[in-house]
């Protein structure tokens, strides 16, 4: 059911309320989700608005907005360009407006090398990502790791702080700012922490960030042999090549604990079981 559209997403998007209708659409787990209607110059247009409530959701959607267009500022149309984010003139509401993609749409298998529309395959849009180099942030001389906003994975906001080191920024603002999160929902856990402490302090599988996509790749799969192997041919595994599995797993480690500090329950001993190897065979 189509319902008005707030004042602050008309004045942002520059967009008439007479032409302007937005519906429910989709779904998510942390934002009421919606397709806006339009008409500009004559033509219809669409935009894909979220809306939440609270500071947290005013984190998730300015992380949002500098990450979408970040990533199709170097690979244009690997994702949807955000056009608004703000606040609503609803009290302690906020939206993020982007590109509206119709899913229902037939979209190419991630589990080929084929190619979609645009003509370049997702696995060479990915290995072109992870070759672009990344811009020299204001007030540095040189590329840094971390991202200028904070940013959200799920619900929980990721401290993006800019470090000059891979290892420094992985354990810091990743694992150890996880397990943090993990400890405020879920209780002190001191097995967990003294998990994570160890994996930490023997970083020996860190090295290669170009990797860390990998770890959630793995941990929900659908990435089929084809695909892997047109995204090596464009992006060789990082040396050590043996240690490349472990590396992985390092990285589905941070995506165990933040699903535990999410939802609880099962993660937790996905994430023991990573660590418990990982220091069998490193920490030895």
């Amino acid at each position: 059911m189509a319902s008005a559209v707030d004042g602050a997403i008309l004045e942002a998007l520059g967009l008439n309320a007479n032409d302007t209708t937005m519906s429910s659409h989709g779904g998510s787990g942390f934002a009421s989700t919606f397709k806006l209607s339009t008409t500009v110059d004559g033509q219809p247009k669409h935009y894909f608005v979220k809306t939440g409530s609270g500071a947290d959701a005013e984190t998730m959607f300015k992380g949002e907005h500098a990450s979408l267009n970040a990533i199709a500022d170097a690979v244009p149309n690997f994702c949807p360009r955000a056009h608004a984010h703000g606040a609503m003139h609803s009290s302690n509401r906020y939206f993020l407006a982007t590109d509206f993609l119709d899913l229902g749409v037939q979209q190419s298998s991630t589990t080929s090398s084929s190619k979609s529309g645009s003509g370049v395959s997702l696995a060479a849009k990915l290995a072109k990502l992870h070759t672009t180099p990344a811009p020299v942030p204001d007030g540095h001389r040189q590329p840094m790791f971390g991202f200028p906003v904070a940013t959200c994975c799920g619900e929980t906001a990721q401290d993006n702080t800019y470090k000059s080191s891979w290892v420094d920024f992985y354990a810091n603002n990743r694992l150890r700012g996880i397990l943090k999160a993990s400890v405020n929902k879920n209780g002190t856990d001191a097995e967990l922490a003294a998990a994570v402490e160890t994996v930490v302090y023997d970083p020996s599988a860190v090295y290669g960030h170009a990797e860390y996509d990998h770890g959630i790749m793995n941990m929900f799969g659908g990435f089929g042999t084809a695909f892997w192997a047109e995204y090596h041919e464009l992006v060789p595994k990082a040396e050590p090549r043996d240690e490349w599995t472990d590396r992985v797993a390092l990285y589905e480690l941070y995506h165990h604990l933040n699903h535990f500090a999410m939802f609880g329950g099962g993660y937790r001993g996905g994430a023991m079981s990573i660590m418990k190897r990982l220091i069998s065979k490193y920490a030895g």
